[in-house]
């Protein structure tokens, strides 16, 4: 266990499905998996209270759906059910490092996860249990990265972690297609609305500068990234409502 003294008490961290995918080019890299559930065991030793958001575009994009000529809310529906599969999968992998977790989807499906309740979530947490929240918002025409900054707000969490695919923060545009991209270290909600940067949605930031919920943007390779971001060290790219001293 880290003896370093860590910044936060309890987080949210938002992992996109493409998160899950490691160097594979679809679905779910069980090394990538067993490497994100050894760096949560670690944190929820320290105490930290940790709850997940997952994503699904590893197997479904809604957008990419309804341009192809799905219905949009039909489309948003399915990749609601890719992010349970991804949390299912994470459970199992965080369970089998030992580490007591609980799922709880926006959309209703008793057999295999719990209704989101906010106060039963909150107290998973005082006992130190991961919850993962699947399903999104439960509603269509909302991303996951909303649904993350709309449960980070409700469960009182001191930050929402953004973990990208390959992306190590913030960017004026895609480092993965132009060299020349220039990252930025800090930036308030505010200039993040301005830039309208694609790394998260326009609700998803206007919700947490709303809340003044500060955001980390970093890169979720590596074998112990999550840890450090954790544990306070500048890594990526830190959003808050005030500006940078």
């Amino acid at each position: 266990m880290s003896t370093r003294k860590t910044k936060f008490k309890r987080v949210l961290l938002k992992l996109s499905g493409e998160a899950l995918m490691g160097n594979s080019s679809f679905g779910i890299d069980p090394h990538m998996l067993d490497v994100i559930a050894k760096q949560i065991k670690k944190v929820n030793a320290q105490g930290i209270e940790v709850a997940i958001v997952v994503g699904g575009g590893n197997f479904w994009r809604g957008s990419t759906a309804e341009a192809a000529g799905m219905e949009r809310a039909t489309a948003d529906y399915a990749g609601m059910l890719a992010t349970i599969i991804n949390a299912l999968a994470l459970q199992d992998a965080l369970e089998n490092n030992g580490v007591v977790s609980r799922t709880q989807s926006a959309i209703t499906i008793q057999a295999i996860a719990e209704p989101h309740i906010r106060r039963k979530a909150i107290r998973h947490l005082e006992k130190k249990r991961v919850v993962i929240f699947a399903g999104g918002t439960g509603n269509p025409y909302m991303t996951t990265d909303t649904a993350a900054a709309l449960r980070a707000i409700e469960i009182n969490a001191d930050v929402l972690l953004v973990a990208k695919n390959r992306v190590d923060g913030i960017y004026d545009c895609d480092p993965r297609k132009n060299q020349h991209a220039r990252k930025y270290r800090h930036l308030t909600h505010r200039e993040a609305l301005g830039l309208q940067l694609e790394v998260m949605d326009i609700t998803a930031f206007s919700l947490c500068q709303q809340n003044k919920l500060p955001i980390i943007v970093f890169d979720s390779q590596g074998e112990d990234s999550i840890i450090r971001v954790i544990e306070g060290e500048d890594i990526g790219t830190t959003v808050t409502s005030e500006e940078k001293e």
